[in-house]
């Protein structure tokens, strides 16, 4: 079910998520710690202020649906997902040992919680498009959001969605961008730039938005905004800081991160210090 949590609460939970996240890739010392530190505020709003979900019963049909389509960027959707109780916080620490559920690529095999398997990028939006024309079908009140990357916007399957949710007026969908400005082979806009990003999503249809991604009361008000939106799929474009909330690592345009013990234990102790 929605839970109810003030700015304070959802504040400290997204200090934890970040705390979850240096632990998670402090072992193996090179991870995508920046990019799950930047997203925090993303995944701690949508999972502990607005999605309707309810962890005791995974499947319940009429559950708001959230889906990763960024799948290799996993250590902050973990953190959430045990945060919000779909699994145990402890099982964090087996995060991509041998054997563990808890994958570099989510996937279902952790639990029906995972709403898809999306390995490749692009995919998952097609998913979530499908899932959202059938809700609408079968006349279900239950809304689907897509927490995207902005280097995954470069992918073609990204854009035929796009254009089929607008074509159907999808107004139970919202896509969220984790817009960090960098993908794996550089930045953004020396890489392959989106702009005019919010003009593109518009001529296809969508009720778009541009907020601090890294402002929870800007999120929480953008959710507010595309719920009440009728009639088209709601797009949020979510500029956020590589490794907001360690002062050491903000800013630092890294896919891959290396993260030496040192590095995580300062990273720890400022975290915590937040609390």
């Amino acid at each position: 079910m929605k839970v109810k949590h003030n700015l304070h609460e959802l504040t400290n939970i997204a200090t934890r998520l970040r705390l979850h996240v240096v632990d998670m890739v402090a072992p193996s010392g090179q991870g995508y710690v920046q990019q799950g530190l930047g997203a925090a505020d993303i995944f701690t709003t949508l999972y502990f202020a607005e999605a309707t979900i309810d962890p005791a019963d995974p499947t319940w049909p009429n559950r708001d649906r959230i889906f990763l389509t960024t799948a290799h960027n996993t250590a902050i959707f973990y953190a959430a997902l045990a945060e919000r109780g779909f699994f145990n916080v402890a099982d964090l620490a087996t995060y991509v040992t041998d054997g563990s559920p808890l994958e570099i690529n989510s996937s279902e095999r952790l639990g029906s919680f995972v709403e898809a398997t999306c390995g490749s990028l692009g995919q998952g939006l097609s998913v979530a498009v499908g899932c959202a024309l059938a809700a609408k079908r079968q006349g279900r009140a239950n809304r689907f959001y897509v927490i995207i990357g902005d280097g995954e916007m470069q992918e073609g399957q990204i854009w035929e969605a796009a254009m089929l949710a607008g074509a159907q007026g999808l107004d139970n969908l919202c896509i969220i961008v984790d817009y960090n400005f960098v993908q794996s082979e550089g930045a953004m806009d020396l890489v392959m730039s989106l702009e005019p990003l919010i003009n593109k999503m518009e001529s296809f249809g969508f009720a778009c938005q541009e907020v601090d991604g890294n402002d929870i009361e800007a999120l929480l008000a953008a959710y507010d905004s595309a719920r009440e939106t009728k009639g088209k799929p709601s797009f949020i474009k979510a500029n956020t800081l590589m490794g907001k909330g360690v002062t050491s690592l903000e800013g630092l345009m890294f896919h891959q991160l290396r993260f030496p013990q040192e590095v995580a234990a300062s990273a720890r102790t400022e975290l915590e210090a937040l609390l």
